[in-house]
């Protein structure tokens, strides 16, 4: 998403992969990447020859680079070269500082929240980018029973036993889809009219971008200083309903009682996800980052 917008914007980016697979089908460069360390790193060292004379900016994702930590960016300040390392969560979450302490030697470090900020306190936040214009808002329904929708990719860290116990109390109809691919399942969330995400993370996905993008008002767990610094950031109050797993029942009621209030929360759903993560605002952001970077 990341690559397609900057060539909308008139810049000569390339996605480069290991190894392209079912994941990344859209990849410009696969690296074909097999065998044991040392055939991989023969790959990998072949293929920054071939990229390094013709790229000004080397973005890296996940904590990879294409040589080792100790030469990639060392390296790229010898040849003049500019450089980013974009986490995405799971590669920082509860890892102590020493642990990414190389990170550092990268031009500039990016995460994708104020919650992730925590791991990497330096780090430009540069929350994730969808095609907002892209998806049709569905706002939720009048029934008097609505449809409660819940997507884990996890049961446990989801904390899916919880939110069937409170969708029982409340006697709502809840949906759990699992198993689905991503076109399927999406069609599931257009028919809902509230998303339940997960009570354990302390932040949001791109399944609850999606689903406020949709225009459904999102229920989950948010640290609250993430949510403060996220507010102030970018002018928007954040429209998500938060809770634990203690609160759930009660956050759920008034919009399970009330669907004039489903339908507010959604619309500020919709105006939150297009002023936080419509791709244009995030490709003013990446595009100032690279600007600064020296």
């Amino acid at each position: 998403m990341n690559v397609r917008a900057l060539r909308d914007r008139g810049v000569d980016a390339q996605l480069v992969v290991f190894n392209r697979y079912a994941l990344h089908p859209e990849a410009d460069v696969d690296l074909q990447r097999r065998g044991g360390l040392l055939r991989q790193q023969a790959t990998q060292w072949r293929a920054f020859a071939r990229l390094a004379p013709r790229t000004d900016i080397f973005h890296f994702y996940f904590g990879l680079t294409l040589l080792p930590k100790s030469v990639q960016f060392p390296l790229l300040r010898a040849l003049g070269k500019r450089s980013v390392m974009h986490f995405l969560g799971s590669d920082i979450r509860g890892k102590p500082p020493e642990e990414l302490e190389w990170a550092k030697r990268a031009g500039a470090r990016v995460v994708g929240s104020y919650d992730a900020a925590r791991w990497v306190p330096d780090a430009h936040v540069i929350p994730p980018g969808i095609d907002v214009h892209a998806i049709a808002p569905a706002p939720p329904s009048d029934r008097k029973r609505p449809v409660v929708l819940h997507a884990p990719s996890s049961r446990r860290r989801k904390g899916t036993e919880h939110i069937v116990a409170a969708c029982r109390e409340l006697d709502i109809e809840l949906e759990i889809v699992e198993g689905l691919d991503h076109r399927e399942a999406f069609e599931r969330y257009r028919r809902a009219d509230v998303i339940v995400d997960q009570l354990n993370a302390g932040w949001y996905g791109v399944f609850a971008i999606e689903a406020m993008a949709l225009g459904k008002p999102v229920v989950t767990f948010l640290h609250e200083e993430a949510v403060r610094r996220t507010e102030e950031a970018f002018g928007v109050p954040v429209p998500i309903v938060g809770a634990t797993k203690e609160t759930l029942t009660e956050a759920l009621q008034p919009l399970a009682e009330s669907a004039a209030e489903r339908r507010r929360v959604g619309a500020a759903s919709r105006a939150y996800a297009e002023e936080v993560h419509g791709l244009e605002r995030m490709t003013d952001r990446l595009l100032a980052l690279y600007a600064e970077l020296r």
